[in-house]
């Protein structure tokens, strides 16, 4: 039976002093696979581009993003406070089929997008066959038998 290969096993965490949500609710993510490239895309609004950090640390990614919670004024009175604030990370473990030092990340429009590359020696490959013996081919004629035996040593 066939496995299909997942180069991730994902590992959430999550660092707030403000928020009671969990990791997958402030850094919601896709991830799939686009030909030879595995794609991450992390929901981030409202983050400053300038606190975003990707770090990978031999087979573990981190993604770490703060969002500064609104300045209150002292007579302002929250009656619903739903959007997490704070520093947030997210951990990824990779599996040895992606091609750790060709990472890109991209942030627009609040997603962060990371292309994580296939590995060359991950990457399908055909292996052609080469076909050696089998029957090998004799040039030449055959020579009647002269001493009157055929090959069953029996006379004529």
């Amino acid at each position: 039976m066939a496995r299909t290969f997942d180069p991730f096993r994902e590992m959430d965490r999550w660092f707030s002093d403000v928020a009671r949500t969990p990791a997958s609710a402030a850094m919601a993510m896709d991830l799939y696979r686009a030909g030879d490239a595995f794609v991450a895309r992390v929901d981030l609004p409202g983050v400053d581009p300038s606190t975003i950090d990707v770090d990978v640390e031999e087979r573990t990614l981190t993604i770490r993003a703060e969002r500064k919670a609104d300045v209150t004024d002292a007579d302002q009175q929250w009656l619903v406070r739903e959007r997490p604030s704070g520093t947030f990370a997210r951990q990824l473990t990779l599996g040895y089929g992606v091609a750790l030092d060709r990472i890109e990340a991209e942030y627009r429009d609040g997603v962060l997008t990371l292309h994580i590359p296939v590995a060359e020696e991950a990457k399908p490959r055909k292996i052609s066959v080469t076909h050696t013996g089998g029957p090998t081919q004799i040039e030449g004629s055959v020579e009647p038998d002269r001493t009157g035996e055929d090959d069953r040593g029996e006379g004529n």
